[in-house]
């Protein structure tokens, strides 16, 4: 998985200045949303958490929050930023069942190929409780590649809606556009998606 690497390369080489840029970027509305959907005292765990940002307020809120990150750098800098073992994991490697009530991806299985976006949609719908809700955002767009040192795949309506449909047990809650909340960066707009797991269409009664 050479783009994998890369990009993983980049943000080890990158951590400091990335988490500068984005640690304080406002998503409050958003995880408000996400965690309106959830139980008192769910379990959480923040898929590509970069900057330990979230996962920070997520605790901060009363929930049981994990966190993983693809980086080395990174995992080091969310920990001793938001308080707990970050676990350094590629997407592809989550094996959990049923652990979790919620799963926020913000920003982050966009670095992963189209091809491999189906297969790790699945395992983060294993790893769902029943009933439990999946946030992603992707940039907007149809550009899939490298650029500026990472890999990229850009997302619209249409092409999540088709990726979707492969994965029936993951229900639209809501799918809805917003520009970047970074001051720099308002002109860059972005997918974002609240799913439910329900019972798959083949699951047993």
């Amino acid at each position: 998985m050479p783009d994998a690497r890369k990009t993983v390369a980049y943000y080890d080489r990158n951590a400091e200045a990335f988490v500068s840029g984005t640690l304080s970027a406002d998503m409050s509305e958003t995880r408000s949303q996400f965690t309106s959907l959830l139980p008192a005292n769910a379990r959480i765990l923040d898929f590509g958490c970069g900057s330990g940002r979230d996962t920070k307020a997520f605790l901060e809120a009363g929930y049981r929050a994990e966190a993983t990150d693809g980086s080395h750098a990174l995992c080091e800098m969310a920990s001793a930023y938001a308080g707990i073992p970050v676990v350094q994991a590629d997407f592809r490697d989550l094996d959990a069942v049923e652990r979790y009530d919620g799963i926020w991806a913000c920003a982050s299985l966009l670095h992963l190929p189209r091809a491999d976006l189906q297969d790790v949609l699945r395992k983060t719908e294993k790893a769902l409780k029943p009933g439990g809700i999946l946030y992603l955002s992707f940039k907007y767009g149809s550009f899939e590649g490298i650029r500026n040192g990472r890999y990229f795949t850009d997302l619209t309506e249409s092409s999540l809606n088709a990726l979707l449909q492969t994965v029936p047990s993951l229900q639209k809650v809501r799918l809805w556009c917003t520009r970047d909340v970074r001051p720099d960066r308002e002109d860059t707009e972005w997918l974002n998606a609240l799913l439910r797991r329900i019972p798959s269409p083949d699951a047993s009664p």
